[in-house]
């Protein structure tokens, strides 16, 4: 039987949020090192995992003891004389995310990148993982098992393949021939038929692009809270953490089947075609690629698209979630000071670690990354008169690169150029390397044009034209220029605004405004009535000493952007607009 590493993993008492685990690695060398990752594929971050892990012994074949001690943050040395080791040691699992790992009395869900110890030498080979499961508890991954363990055929694979153990009851649906699991946390869902339904839509929809699914099953893991929202991709599964509340509204449930759809197209999109910089993973530090603009912005882009496509999105609706991007994009001034490939680069340094200056000093490669995607779908579509799309270029990149060869650093340029059969390098080069405005010019192609107005409120997310009777010029508000966190405290104070000018900072707690009370919302609210140029009085605590600062408004600017159809659109117009969105362009525009 070929060497292999064995885990056992067991919960007995999961108040503690202790995960005992056990872990036996084959004959070797004389001198073992197992190590922690500082980091887990698809979260760009140092999370620093083996401050959780405590109580480490080793032992040999013979149970008899054998010297272990920690090296550094990561690693823990053990003069294993050429033996097999076994380690026994716990892991603290107390922080429910995507990224993470919790145990509690209600369930355990665990990812390999926190828990399972493993060594250089060791990577290629099978990992076989055991769980011991409290009694009623059953175990779900989406590895193949054999016997009564789960079996990954190296660590990468089973560092990408989280395991849910808990008192669960999976929901299932096949897609493309493949078989699916859902399995919910945190609560039921009220309408688990059409929670399957909608998503079987969505995968079989992504399997048509591709012409099929690149798994033999998958698995779903959806954890309900309070609050927060996220995914993670893995191999052959997602983890989503979606918040309970949300379920019950058409736009909650409309968000989470984005959600799903976008952690879904990862199955190909960096799981399988993947930057080479990350090939392979150098779980010891971060790994730096300028593409991530493509693998989740393109993902973010395809994640309504197919949503549409999958007949659960109007077309309108569609384009009022694309205007409501392109608003959050025009209200970060950070477009206009960090490149795409930059902030693709520093996501280990700034995506990852927000703090109150980040919206003046980054952008997001989600978001701006998902209108670059777009924008070079309409460019891709407009030089080939719609015979090829964006959905060629990942064609391309699957057929050239799904063998997890990675995609070099200009791999994705030269894709796309050679499907368009035009060279894009001044597309790219002013949507990756400037902090130009993009060029919105392309969305003629299909019939439409860009849209700028003022917010109506704070909640204003963009994404429709001015409400009825609002249409013509409307009187100037005035403009503080920051963002209000919690009930009264100064999030954000954005550069080059009337605030940052007059000196309210970050963290100023909001008392008054012309010495009358007031908190966030009724501040900006009060200052949008009256007119740019007039000097308001802010009072507020700094700390604990009490200010008054005198702030000259400004003009509210026209950030929140619709896309509106051209008034006398051609036949070639309607016809493109009704090939990016599978819509007749007569079609009635429905709800937005």
């Amino acid at each position: 039987m070929p060497p292999a590493v064995h885990y056992r993993v067991s919960m007995p008492r999961p108040h503690s949020h202790l995960l005992e685990v056990e872990a036996t690695f084959p004959e070797g060398p004389e001198t073992l090192d197992a190590v922690l990752p500082v980091w887990t594929p698809g979260s760009y971050l140092v999370r620093e995992f083996a401050r959780h892990v405590q109580d480490l012994t080793a032992s040999g074949p013979d149970g008899a003891p054998l010297p272990a001690r920690r090296v550094d943050k990561r690693t823990w040395r053990v003069q294993a004389g050429g033996r097999a080791v076994t380690l026994r040691y716990r892991v603290y699992c107390n922080e429910l995310t995507v990224r993470t790992s919790h145990l509690d009395g209600t369930h355990a869900y665990f990812n390999g990148a926190c828990v399972f110890l493993y060594t250089e030498a060791t990577r290629h080979l099978e990992h076989h993982v055991t769980v011991d499961a409290p009694r009623g508890w059953r175990t779900f991954c989406a590895l193949g098992q054999r016997a009564d363990a789960f079996v990954a055929p190296d660590y990468d694979v089973l560092v990408d393949s989280p395991f849910e153990v808990g008192p669960h009851t999976a929901l299932g649906f096949t897609a493309a021939g493949v078989p699916h699991e859902v399995v919910v946390w945190g609560d039921n869902v009220a309408d688990a038929e059409r929670l399957c339904s909608d998503l079987q839509r969505i995968c079989e929809a992504q399997a048509r692009m591709y012409g099929g699914l690149p798994v033999p099953r998958y698995l779903f893991l959806l954890y309900l809270t309070d609050k927060g929202r996220g995914g993670l991709e893995h191999q052959a599964s997602t983890a989503l953490l979606f918040p309970r509340a949300g379920l019950s509204s058409s736009r909650g449930w409309e968000d989470l089947l984005t959600l799903a759809a976008h952690e879904y197209f990862h199955l190909w999109n960096i799981k399988r075609v993947k930057p080479r910089a990350l090939v392979p993973f150098d779980y010891s530090q971060e790994n730096y690629t300028s593409l991530l603009w493509a693998f989740e912005g393109s993902t973010a882009y395809y994640d309504n698209l197919f949503v549409r496509r999958a007949g659960l999105m109007s077309a309108q609706r569609y384009l009022t979630r694309l205007g409501e991007t392109l608003t959050h994009l025009h209200s970060t001034p950070g477009r206009r000071v960090q490149t795409l490939a930059e902030a693709s680069l520093v996501a280990w340094v700034k995506h990852y670690r927000p703090d109150e200056h980040s919206p003046n000093s980054a952008i997001s490669y989600y978001l701006k990354g998902e209108v670059v995607s777009a924008l070079l779908d309409l460019e891709i579509r407009r030089a080939t008169s719609d015979a090829k799309s964006l959905d060629d270029v990942m064609r391309l990149l699957w057929q050239r690169h799904g063998d997890g060869s990675g995609v070099p650093e200009d791999g994705v340029e030269t894709a796309a150029s050679e499907v368009a059969g035009i060279d894009l390098t001044p597309f790219f080069d002013r949507a990756l390397r400037t902090t130009e405005e993009l060029d919105y010019s392309v969305f003629s192609h299909v019939g439409l044009e860009p849209g700028f107005r003022t917010r109506e409120s704070t909640s204003d997310k963009g994404g429709t034209p001015p409400p009825r009777g609002k249409g013509g010029e409307s009187r100037p508000k005035g403009w503080l220029g920051l963002t209000i966190k919690g009930s009264a405290t100064v999030g954000v104070v954005l550069d080059g605004s009337p605030a940052q000018e007059a000196g309210l900072y970050a963290e100023d707690d909001v008392v008054a405004l012309d010495g009358w009370k007031t908190d966030g919302a009724s501040l900006l609210s009060r200052c949008e009535d009256r007119r740019p140029g007039e000097t308001v009085r802010v009072t507020v605590f700094r700390r604990d000493r009490l200010l008054e600062v005198p702030v000259v408004l400004g003009q509210k600017p026209a950030e929140a952007v619709w896309l509106a159809r051209v008034e006398r659109p051609t036949d070639a117009q309607k016809a493109a607009y009704q090939a990016w969105l599978g819509a007749p362009w007569d079609e009635a525009p429905g709800a937005a």
